[in-house]
């Protein structure tokens, strides 16, 4: 969005690109946040939060620009595994980490306690 409403403002479209925009949300956001020493790229003595994109989706193809299709044409549905402080918390679209049967059994529970009442 960021980028496309720069494009937009500007009446440019080379204002912002990919490149600059995947910047600005990884090591640009640990830097708003304070914690560039912790996080935002992949460096040694940093935590690993990692996402793995499945390219191999028709959206996906060709791909001439990875940041491009980052930036444009992927969206959460297109991660397949998610890694938070080197730790794998999605593999292949699973989450590992949680029983998604039993947290969506008690989120129904908490929706119908709410609408009854």
């Amino acid at each position: 969005m960021c980028a496309k409403l720069h494009k937009a403002f500007s009446s440019d479209p080379t204002v912002l690109p990919a490149e600059q925009v995947v910047a600005m949300a990884t090591l640009g956001g640990a830097r708003v946040l304070g914690m560039a020493d912790r996080i935002g790229s992949i460096t040694p003595g940093k935590q690993a939060d990692i996402i793995l994109v499945s390219t191999n989706k028709p959206h996906l193809t060709p791909m001439y620009n990875p940041f491009s299709h980052l930036v444009y044409a992927a969206s959460g549905a297109d991660v397949a595994t998610s890694i938070i402080d080197g730790r794998v918390v999605m593999k292949d679209r699973r989450l590992m980490t949680i029983d998604l049967n039993q947290v969506m059994g008690e989120v129904r529970k908490i929706g119908a306690a709410i609408a009854g009442g």
